[in-house]
């Protein structure tokens, strides 16, 4: 079956999932006298309905830091990742003469508010909480991660304790089986729609489900027996097994989904517009050879520009399959 047919079977069954919980807390709605023609959440406007926050009107709200603070997704070690980016954030530091910091994120929620707040100005927002943090933290993705062909994104894999009694998914009856946090689309939200309408599984009727915090966490506790299942980004997998953090030989896939798009890189809507697209010309200029990026992504070599409404379809398909809000609570 499809993941098209699958998340209609979904929607049909009308699942009553919600992620709202984990998004930030709401502020004061735009001011009438705006007259925007599409608001997205509580606080920006979409002028052109491309579904991302458009810069404001008025010159006085636009921002022009002179540290600029950059946050990657959620990870198990924020340390190792702070390394990775040093060689990269130095190339945006030159091209924007700013200086930049990086801010260690430890949840999906704390990043949504941190930029939300205004003290996060440009991001890697992971592919679940891409569509939240348009509506409710005023991001505007404008890159992912590619390869030399032009390909990109992960797959969504059911991983299962090698040496396990698990063979296939119906036999996650009864079993508990971890997924990372609400806003993620591999770590929970396609995973929860694929059992249910696939397979007729349902969290906690027909198995214990727990929340990790992070792929890392999901991944290692599979291997280390602490769970017996997860739902996963099988890129995180990769770069865990390649850096020898986890066993391969430890864990086993299940189920493996279709190609879904990987983190979006972007900035803050409010952002000085000049300011802004050095903050882009970065990005697509940075070298990647011989970089820790390119160490760290292995099979990524360059940043591709992305069009939020198109590539991130699918996600919002799968969010509306399970009646996901993008309210700003």
């Amino acid at each position: 079956m499809s993941l098209k047919t699958t998340l209609m079977a979904a929607l049909v069954g009308g699942l009553g999932l919600m992620a709202a919980a984990a998004t930030p807390a709401a502020t004061p709605a735009l001011a009438a006298d705006r007259e925007c023609p599409s608001k997205l959440g509580d606080r920006y406007c979409d002028w052109d309905g491309d579904l991302v926050a458009d810069l404001p009107l008025d010159r006085k709200d636009w921002i022009d830091p002179g540290t600029l603070i950059f946050a990657y997704t959620p990870v198990e070690d924020p340390a190792i990742y702070a390394k990775v980016w040093d060689g990269f954030l130095a190339h945006l530091g030159k091209v924007t003469g700013k200086r930049i910091q990086f801010f260690p994120v430890q949840s999906n929620a704390a990043q949504l508010e941190a930029m939300r707040s205004g003290r996060l100005h440009i991001a890697g927002f992971n592919t679940g909480s891409n569509p939240i943090a348009t509506t409710c933290a005023g991001f505007v993705p404008f890159a992912m991660m590619a390869s030399k062909d032009g390909s990109f994104g992960y797959e969504m894999e059911i991983i299962v304790q090698a040496d396990g009694p698990i063979q296939k998914v119906e036999d996650l009856k009864g079993k508990k089986v971890a997924f990372t946090s609400p806003t993620s689309n591999s770590g929970f939200k396609a995973p929860s729609a694929l059992l249910k309408s696939e397979f007729g599984l349902e969290a906690e009727k027909d198995f214990t489900a727990e929340f990790s915090g992070k792929h890392d966490n999901s991944i290692l506790g599979v291997a280390n027996k602490d769970y017996d299942a997860a739902a996963i980004a099988n890129s995180v997998m990769k770069r865990m097994v390649d850096r020898g953090v986890v066993d391969a030989a430890k864990i086993r896939t299940v189920y493996k989904s279709q190609t879904f798009p990987t983190t979006g890189y972007g900035h803050v809507y409010n952002l000085d517009p000049t300011l802004a697209a050095k903050v882009k010309q970065a990005f697509f200029t940075f070298d990647w050879e011989g970089s820790e990026l390119k160490k760290e992504f292995k099979a990524e070599d360059r940043f591709i520009g992305i069009r939020h409404k198109n590539d991130w379809d699918i996600i919002r398909k799968i969010d509306a399959a399970l009646g996901v809000s993008y309210e700003c609570k």
